[in-house]
């Protein structure tokens, strides 16, 4: 960061709010937080373990929830340590630089889980598409090259972000919204222009767009092939191949979605309202999507 002058003081760490009103209760909001990270990923090594040890996983389909669940893992990782350090041992600091690693490492994840659920929203569009030849055209060779693309392109996607936030200038103001660090939260304490910030945050968010919009799209065009199969029975059957992706996408959706839409038009909520929906985004759709899955898919 670069130095100020004599009548500012640079900030060098930020202070993590937590859950406003209830700093004497921490540790019992921990055990409740506590609980959801343990069982959030050992619902998600689960699905991991059983992917890589059972023959019979090894298909494009499971691969493509192998993506997801380290999605889901990462996500977890990434807020873990600031929010059990904080409501555990009461550690309310955050260097600059961890705090940037870490907005860099949520964003990642949350963008990499956007774009695996719009591939898997393709996979179940060809299975039901051209079931006969879903093998050949998707195969593990594939499967593997898209997710090293995917996962290259939100590198390189969310890598300026950490830097863009790194050349601004941060004084007087170091609080924090949260139990981690986010970029839209860690941008407005800034002193100095971050227009530049701003518009870039907003280009990352498009590509998150742009994945919820194929999502819709594939979905209009299965609705399209099941509407035209004869029976009812098949048609249900169709549907029910993708019940596990439409959670999954609604766990990823509602959640961002509602929180977008109270941060641009209810401002005037109380803080919690917003710090909430933020927390069930990152805590709770870890949790869910193993449960979902693992319910709805019978080999697992």
């Amino acid at each position: 960061m670069s130095r100020l002058n004599d009548t500012n003081i640079e900030v060098l760490r930020f202070l993590l709010i937590g859950i406003p009103g209830l700093e004497k209760r921490h540790i019992w909001v921990s055990i409740p937080f506590s609980t959801v990270y343990l069982l959030s990923l050992l619902g998600n090594f689960t699905v991991l373990f059983f992917i890589k040890t059972e023959p019979n996983l090894h298909e494009p389909m499971y691969y493509f929830l192998l993506m997801l669940s380290i999605s889901d893992v990462g996500l977890s990782l990434s807020s873990l340590p600031t929010t059990l350090g904080l409501f555990l041992f009461g550690i309310n600091e955050i260097c600059a630089a961890a705090c940037f690693a870490q907005e860099f490492f949520i964003h990642l994840f949350t963008v990499t889980e956007a774009s695996v659920l719009s591939v898997m929203a393709f996979d179940r569009y060809m299975a039901i598409h051209n079931p006969l030849r879903y093998s050949t055209i998707l195969t593990t060779s594939r499967v593997i090259k898209t997710g090293v693309l995917l996962t290259s392109k939100n590198i390189i996607l969310i890598l300026p972000l950490p830097f863009l936030l790194q050349w601004l200038t941060y004084c007087h103001q170091n609080l924090l919204s949260h139990s981690y660090c986010l970029h839209q939260d860690v941008m407005k304490l800034a002193c100095s222009d971050n227009r530049v910030n701003v518009v870039y945050g907003l280009c990352a968010a498009l590509s998150t767009i742009l994945d919820s919009l194929f999502i819709t799209f594939s979905y209009i065009m299965i609705l399209k092939m099941v509407l035209g199969i004869a029976t009812p029975r098949e048609q249900l059957k169709a549907l029910n191949t993708c019940i596990s992706h439409i959670c999954a996408v609604l766990l990823f959706c509602v959640p961002m979605l509602s929180a977008a839409m109270l941060h641009l038009f209810a401002r005037d909520l109380s803080p919690m309202i917003h710090i909430l929906m933020a927390d069930v985004f990152l805590l709770v759709l870890p949790l869910i999507n193993p449960i979902v899955h693992c319910v709805k898919t019978h080999q697992i």
